[in-house]
Order: structure tokens, then C-alpha cells, then sequence
């Protein structure tokens, strides 16, 4: 998709996102609360900032300008805004708070939250300050968005002289609202509002076709919008262009809605900024939240991921459960950051019978998810000779992602699975008893290792053997 490096400056309410990760094992003698042990910190750009990642993903030229304050939690968001090798224009205030919101997490739960922050607006200087180094910056920049977490950067006079002069300049203005006054926004390219804030803003409730038509309608009307647009979750985005339009979502697997509303905002901002049209742009922008719903937090998506992601959609759903080494490891993230169970297996698995089947039910019975290695065709003709084998690996790999037992299939080509185990870290690594008393590779890696007997009479040799003399 990219014709350019697009330089994309981004105004509004930066934040930490801040969490605590720990485990409970005990309630306080002080009082009937958990008393969680922290095992592990991190932190990462909200608000704003999570747009800024997110366009940094997408690899543009980013430029970002707030207000902070002059305090600890200003320097860290500096520090983290620089190592990403943005453009910053951070003006500090007196006497204002950085944003700082702090998740206490325990097994895999959130606890409790704390936020230290200031919410009242800018001081008029600072307004003024913004305001001037903005008309500055401009015209280096193909657009403008605003990310309007109602922290009181974005004041309404602000934003209307942003958007004023922006027009001016022919920038495109596009913003993720906050609150119900949509006058704040006018004269914007575009808003970004959900479903719920839309209604919030209308005043329609929006049940129907009808009644979403009149809401795109009315608040074309209040804020002078150039597109008028409300994204609607697992419905996708729906615009009004003489009639309305939706582009429904494209996401296989929803497991956390958190910062999709960044994504739509940078996505689009970045596909306009390569001068797509905006019924593409809206589609490039579902491919986008399609991929960061289907992970945990506040998340971004990569060209490369939006791109496989647009191919995979395309796959049946068996299909869908052969992944790369890549996907799997996205997956197996995804997977422990839930608390699942890993249980992993391989084998060349050439022509299917019923102790392959028996085999990976009772390994699935160790776990919540079945992760199968699968020799290559390469891989094979090494242990099993020049005449295996039977069935390609492609042909494999999909009949055994059909079976129930079997979550996820990966294709690997070495001559043992340690380094696919060694990226895993299962929980179990399951493996035949033929091998009692020999030692399992990755069982240095895995938690534990369970070893299941074989059918008896039923092997792919045999098969083989039986096919072979039936011929003769």
C-alpha cells in the first residue's frame, strides 16, 4: 500500500498506561481486600500516545504536540516518546499533572485501577504556546489528527483555531471526539465517534438503518463535516455519501477492544495521507482493528500484519489454523497472557489413521490448547527415506487442522522441533511410549512431559506395507 513515508501530526491527551502484574495468594489481615504480590512492571504510551504507536507501526514520519506536566511521570513519557523517534513538542505547565493510569493485574485479571492525573483544561498560555508552535509545524505535515481523551488539552477554542487554520492550509482534520458538543469539532474532515458516543451526541437513538442515517446526517450538520462516519464494533463503519454506506468488520477473533478506537483513527489518517480514497481508506482501517482485537491490550498492527491478515480472511476456517512461526508466536502471546494450558506435539503424521487420532485426543486432554509440529516434506524424506512421503505437507497440515484436538499446526523443517519448542515454552510437551527410558527433545523446555501409548497395529509403516502387498 505505501506510496510514501507519511508524515502524520498528531495533538492531544498523552498518557502512561502503567501496570502492576502479580498474583494473589493470600487476604490482608488489615482489612477483607487481596493482597496481590507484584511479580512485574511495565508501561506504554495511552491516550494519544497509543495513537503515536500505532502510526509508528504503520511507519510514518510522526510529530506530536501536548501539554505535560513538569513532574516524574512527564520525564518517563518523554523518555518513552523519544526512544520511538518522534518528532515531540511537549510543553510543560506548571502545577498540571501527567497523565498516568495504574493497572494492578492478578492472574490474568484486572484488580484495581489508580489514575493521577490532571483533567481541568490548559492554562490560556499554554493554549497560546500550542497554538503558535503548531501554525509552525503545519505545513510539514500531509495531516492532522486530534485524540481527545477529555484531559483538557484540546479546549474548544483550541481546536477550533487548529481546525481553522488547517482548512486554511488544506490539511485534513481528523479527530476522535470526546464528550457530547460536537460544535467543539466543526469544520472537520471527519470524527471518529462509536455507536455510543454518536447516539450521546445526535440525540437519536440509533436502532436501525433509519435512525443511523439521521444520526451520520445530524452530525454532519452540527460539526460541518467534510465525511460523516460512526464505527459500530463488530458491524464495521458506516458513512453517509448520499446513502449510507457500511463496511462491516473483517476481525476472526475478538479478545480485547482496547485502543481499537486509536486504530481506526491512525489507520485512516494514514491511508488518506496515501491519498486513498476514503471508502478504502475505511477498509484498510477495519483490516487494521481486525488485527488488534485479536490481541490483548492496547495494541497496534503492522503493515505486514494487515496485509497477511487481508490474505488470511480469504482462507477457510480450516485453514485458518496453520500459521507460520510468526502467527504462532503472536499466538502463543496472546494464549498465556489468558492463562491457557500449552500442550505441544510433532511428527510427520503421512498417512492419518486411527492412533493418530487417538494419540492427539488424549494429548489435548493434558491442556486447554493442542500446538502440532509438523515435519516438512523435507524434514521427512530425511528420518523416513527418499519414498516419504505419502502425502505433501500441505495436504497434511490440512486434514490434521480439521481434527478437533488440534488448535494450531506449524510446518518446521530442522531435524528436531527444539527450536519451535524453545519459542513455545509449553506447558506439556506430549510424545509416543516408544519413548520410555530415551530422552525427549525440548524436555529441558517444557513443564512436564507426558508420554501416550500407541494404538496397537495401527502405524503408517503398516498401512504402507498392507497397501503395497494388496497390489502385489
Amino acid at each position: 500500500m505505501p506510496n510514501k513515508q507519511a508524515k502524520i501530526l498528531v495533538i492531544g491527551d498523552l498518557m502512561i498506561d502503567h501496570y502492576l502484574w502479580g498474583s494473589v495468594n493470600r487476604i490482608s489481615p488489615e482489612a477483607p481486600v487481596q493482597v496481590v504480590d507484584i511479580e512485574k512492571e511495565s508501561a506504554v504510551l495511552g491516550g494519544a500516545g497509543n495513537v503515536v504507536n500505532n502510526l509508528h507501526s504503520l511507519g510514518c514520519e510522526i510529530s506530536v504536540l501536548s501539554v505535560i506536566g513538569k513532574d516524574e511521570a512527564g520525564e518517563e513519557l518523554e523518555a518513552m516518546i523519544d526512544a520511538i523517534g518522534v518528532n515531540a513538542y511537549l510543553l510543560k505547565q506548571e502545577d498540571r499533572k501527567t497523565s498516568k493510569k495504574s493497572r494492578i493485574i492478578a492472574s490474568h485479571s484486572q484488580v484495581v485501577r489508580y489514575d493521577n492525573e490532571s483533567k481541568e483544561e490548559i492554562l490560556l498560555q499554554s493554549a497560546d504556546a500550542l497554538y503558535k508552535t503548531f501554525t509552525e509545524i503545519c505545513d510539514a505535515h500531509d495531516l492532522i489528527l486530534l485524540s481527545d481523551y477529555g484531559k483538557g488539552v484540546l479546549t474548544k477554542s483550541l481546536t477550533q483555531q487548529i481546525i481553522y487554520y488547517a482548512n486554511q492550509h488544506q490539511k485534513k482534520v481528523l479527530v476522535d471526539p470526546k464528550g457530547s458538543d460536537y460544535s467543539k469539532y466543526a469544520g472537520a474532515y471527519l470524527l471518529t465517534p462509536n455507536k455510543k458516543e454518536a447516539i450521546e451526541a445526535s440525540g437519536i437513538d440509533i436502532r436501525d438503518d433509519r435512525s443511523l442515517i439521521e444520526a451520520l446526517k445530524k452530525l454532519k450538520t452540527i460539526a460541518d463535516l467534510s465525511v460523516s462516519l460512526i464505527t459500530l464494533s463488530e458491524d464495521g463503519i458506516a458513512i453517509f455519501e448520499d446513502k449510507l454506506v457500511m463496511r462491516p468488520t473483517v476481525a476472526r477473533e475478538v479478545y480485547d477492544v482496547t485502543g481499537a478506537g486509536d486504530t481506526v483513527l491512525a489507520s485512516l489518517g494514514y491511508a488518506l495521507a496515501q491519498g486513498k480514497d476514503i471508502l478504502s481508506a475505511i477498509e484498510f482501517a477495519n483490516l487494521a482493528a481486525g488485527v488488534v482485537v485479536g490481541k490483548l491490550g492496547s495494541a497496534t498492527a503492522t503493515l505486514d500484519e494487515i496485509e497477511h491478515y487481508r490474505a488470511s480472511i480469504h482462507k477457510g476456517s480450516i485453514e485458518s489454523h496453520i500459521k507460520s512461526f510468526d502467527e504462532l508466536r503472536v499466538q502463543v502471546e496472546r494464549l498465556k497472557k489468558l492463562g491457557k494450558k500449552i500442550v505441544f506435539t510433532n511428527g510427520c503424521f503421512d498417512i492419518l489413521h486411527r492412533g493418530h487420532v487417538s494419540y492427539l485426543d488424549i494429548a489435548k486432554s493434558y491442556g486447554d490448547v493442542l500446538i502440532l509440529g509438523l515435519n516438512s516434506d523435507k524434514s521427512v524424506k530425511k528420518l523416513k527415506g527418499e519414498s516419504r512421503p505419502i502425502n505433501h505437507e500441505e495436504d497434511r497440515a490440512y486434514i490434521l487442522s480439521a481434527l478437533e484436538s488440534v488448535d494450531f499446526v506449524t510446518l518446521f523443517s530442522d531435524d528436531t522441533p527444539y527450536e519451535l519448542i524453545k519459542m513455545i515454552e509449553p506447558d506439556i510437551l506430549v510424545k509416543g511410549g516408544d519413548y520410555e527410558g530415551k530422552e525427549v527433545v525440548g524436555s529441558d523446555i517444557a513443564g512436564e512431559v507426558k508420554l501416550v501409548q500407541f494404538v496397537d497395529g495401527r502405524s503408517t509403516s503398516k498401512t504402507i506395507h498392507k497397501i503395497q502387498s494388496t497390489s502385489c
